[in-house]
């Protein structure tokens, strides 16, 4: 069976729209977790494509963890997208648990250094002054869906560095540096593809879709406290915007 009827090639492969319309229909609730999927042959003629093809496109999907295949069964939902709110008041582990997954931040990186002229401004800094800058990946159940950059103005919270160093959690070195609640003051959302570094951490393909997320949280007195920069894996998270601000 051909794979179109068009002679001019897509320039999405078939196979990957395939798999990202069942995400979608994984995402949305057409499948839930338990739920078995329907047979090759089912989507074959769904998608008016070969078995081939939609056995790429599920492969995909058993590589991201959405599914599982048990040989003789079938495949089956083994979990949806995370859906993960953008708002004023954006915490990683309380938008985990609220989707009814377990949180997990791995430190990869604490480092002191100059600001870069776009963190400085971002920061209400000046270009060259000291910043912590701490990287790391964050997980639900053990699986990877984002690596982060958090940037903070270690003039402004001189403890920082020590803080990070005693817990994964920002909001709780925040907290021992002396910051007792923030808020986000701004955030912009891009569409970028995975370099080769964030491929092996979020265990993806180099190239793949990703969503950068650039973010500016502020204190109780409006000064920037940290300037974020997380690199979600499009295929595993589904940021939402929070209106209950």
């Amino acid at each position: 069976m051909s794979d179109t009827k068009n002679p001019k090639r897509s320039p999405t492969p078939i196979w990957m729209s395939i798999a990202g319309t069942l995400r979608s229909d994984i995402s949305e609730g057409r499948y839930e977790p338990g739920d078995k999927m329907p047979t090759e042959a089912e989507l074959a003629a769904r998608f008016g494509v070969n078995r081939h093809t939609v056995r790429h496109a599920v492969s995909h999907l058993v590589d991201e963890g959405l599914v599982r295949s048990r040989r003789g069964a079938g495949t089956f939902v083994t979990a949806k997208p995370t859906d993960y709110p953008i708002g004023t008041r954006v915490r990683f582990h309380e938008n985990l648990l609220a989707a009814g997954r377990r949180p997990e931040k791995r430190i990869l990186q604490i480092e002191t250094r100059a600001a870069t002229p776009g963190e400085a401004k971002a920061l209400s800094i000046v270009a060259g002054d000291s910043v912590c800058a701490y990287h790391g990946l964050s997980l639900a159940d053990e699986l990877p869906i984002a690596v982060f950059e958090s940037v903070f103005p270690q003039t402004r919270l001189p403890n920082i560095v020590k803080a990070l160093s005693g817990t994964s959690s920002v909001t709780a070195a925040l907290r021992l540096a002396g910051v007792t609640d923030y808020t986000r003051a701004s955030t912009r959302l891009t569409a970028v593809l995975a370099n080769a570094t964030q491929a092996l951490h979020l265990q993806v393909k180099e190239g793949d879709p990703l969503l950068l997320s650039k973010g500016v949280n502020v204190g109780s007195d409006q000064m920037p406290v940290e300037y974020g920069r997380t690199w979600f894996s499009g295929d595993r998270v589904t940021l939402t915007l929070d209106h209950q601000v």
